[in-house]
């Protein structure tokens, strides 16, 4: 084709008897005679798409990672006239719900926020109950877990976490670690900056091994480095409680991620909470730091 020629490929879908066809055609403008030509390049049948729990949602378009920062179980115990520690037990079901809520939709990744480098600072009876109930969630849900293809992922320091935690933690991971379905990862004695500065230390001990030369080190090899580096994008990120803060989670991973602040308090956030942000999420417009508007999820980069 000439200069005066363009050609631009068009994604069609329609729907027939017994599924979804995809048919790609390829439009050829020739502007100097001013004829259209079609061609056909690529056609192929797919299985339906699925229903979606909120007919709002468009199953073409999900979120493929979503992290959450639980926040307000202090607040929801202390508005019940709760101790602390039922806030957050009220908050593990929570968790339950945001799981069944990701799988009933088909989103493949979910990372949620349990306990950060700096909640240390907290109560020592809060944190001892913090980390008996994360062992009591294991104990009691891991055959449900397993049975239903869910692989867990820890992410943080988990060296110095109380014993107890830390062996029922990786025997979870352990238990789990051929599960494909869906992947749980939960931050335990985590913060970013650790995390980043972990990643550094790693580097640097392959740079003194002679492995790897300064300037080799880029983004991928800073996102090989880092806990869980096949989990590396986040495309949309929730805090609950209303508070409008990242709190040192995941900041690499969040860079181009939408943000959505929710004022519901942890323990009372449902499955229609998620999917609320999930259709908020798919109204948004995604650039990338480029120049044209990407709705939601349509493009990911």
């Amino acid at each position: 084709m000439g200069a005066a020629t363009a050609a631009t490929t068009y994604d069609m879908m329609f729907m027939h008897r017994g599924g979804v066809a995809f048919v790609r055609l390829a439009a050829v403008f020739s502007l100097q005679w001013g004829k259209v030509f079609y061609f056909m390049s690529k056609s192929e049948h797919a299985a339906p798409l699925p229903v979606m729990p909120d007919p709002r949602i468009d199953p073409t378009r999900l979120p493929q990672h979503i992290a959450i920062i639980m926040d307000g179980n202090g607040r929801w115990a202390a508005k019940h006239g709760l101790p602390t520690v039922a806030g957050h037990e009220a908050g593990a079901e929570s968790v339950r719900r945001c799981m069944e809520a990701c799988r009933d939709l088909g989103i493949p990744v979910l990372s949620l926020y349990a306990f950060s480098t700096e909640n240390w600072g907290r109560e020592k009876d809060e944190v001892d109950a913090l980390f008996s109930l994360i062992s009591r969630f294991i104990q009691q849900e891991i055959e449900e877990i397993d049975e239903n293809d869910i692989r867990i992922r820890v992410m943080g320091r988990l060296e110095h976490l109380p014993e107890q935690a830390r062996q029922d933690l990786c025997y979870s991971m352990e238990r789990t670690r051929n599960n494909h379905s869906f992947s749980l990862n939960v931050a335990i004695n985590y913060g970013s900056r650790a995390e980043l500065v972990d990643a550094m230390r790693s580097l640097a001990r392959q740079v003194q091994a002679g492995a790897l030369q300064p300037d080799e080190i880029d983004e991928s090899k800073i996102r090989e480095a880092l806990y869980l580096p096949e989990f590396s994008e986040v495309d949309l990120l929730i805090r609950t409680s209303g508070e409008q803060r990242l709190s040192n989670f995941m900041l690499w991973q969040v860079s181009y991620a939408e943000f959505l602040f929710s004022k519901v308090l942890w323990p009372d956030f449902g499955k229609q909470d998620l999917f609320d942000a999930v259709v908020d999420f798919q109204q948004r417009h995604r650039r990338f730091g480029g120049d044209h508007d990407l709705p939601g999820a349509e493009e990911q980069g």
